[in-house]
């Protein structure tokens, strides 16, 4: 039982950081602006629901996934960065009709980008993939069923923190007010062409590091 602790704490201590729930507050609170608290409630559920798919589905099929559509990890990380980039530069450049189809309907925000990729973005799913290859090998002593366990626990738990923070972005709304939601939404959208240009960059490095010579 001690080394089941043990294991899914050091996994929560590796995703929690790559999985980054309060940059995701930030995103949340600026893109939900317009949505009502059933909205938000309904959007901050399915984004914790789809992140616990998203790297549960990893570790046991992202290996088999993404050799069988050719796709490899730089890859992985120049498409997710591609998306972020856009996002950011939406968010920190709206336009009117943008604005008007908003206050019309609220899109949901749950999977794109809440969940994937500012969540379960490229990193943490390569770390999965990555956690979950080194086990296939057999290169892991720890014992299967903790394996198991541990690869359900973690993303559970993380899901559920996610879902917690999601939840207090309300509160937080109430206090900045709209204008500091717009502020908010201003900032983390240059964070996030600021994310999505690095994502493009690691996954060129790798490209060129891997490359043969």
């Amino acid at each position: 039982m001690i080394e089941l602790i043990n294991t899914i704490t050091m996994g929560l201590i590796v995703l929690i950081p790559l999985a980054n729930p309060i940059t995701t507050v930030a995103l949340f609170i600026g893109l939900s602006s317009t949505m009502t608290k059933q909205e938000k409630n309904k959007e901050a559920l399915n984004a914790s629901i789809y992140v616990f798919l998203i790297i549960v589905l990893s570790f046991y099929f992202g290996q088999f996934i993404m050799k069988s559509f050719g796709i490899s990890i730089p890859g992985l990380r120049i498409a997710g960065g591609m998306i972020v980039s856009y996002i950011g530069l939406r968010m920190l450049f709206p336009t009117k009709k943008e604005d008007e189809q908003q206050n019309q309907k609220s899109e949901s925000i749950a999977f794109v980008p809440l969940a994937m990729p500012s969540t379960a973005g490229p990193g943490t799913i390569a770390m999965v993939i990555s956690a979950a290859s080194t086990v296939s090998s057999g290169q892991s002593d720890t014992p299967a069923w903790i394996i198991y366990v541990t690869s359900i626990a973690v993303p559970l738990i993380l899901s559920v923190i996610l879902w917690l923070c999601l939840r207090s972005a309300d509160s937080i709304m109430k206090i900045v007010g709209r204008n500091g939601v717009d502020a908010i939404s201003r900032v983390m959208g240059f964070l996030l062409v600021c994310m999505g240009t690095q994502f493009v960059i690691n996954g060129v490095k790798e490209i060129i590091i891997n490359f043969p010579n």
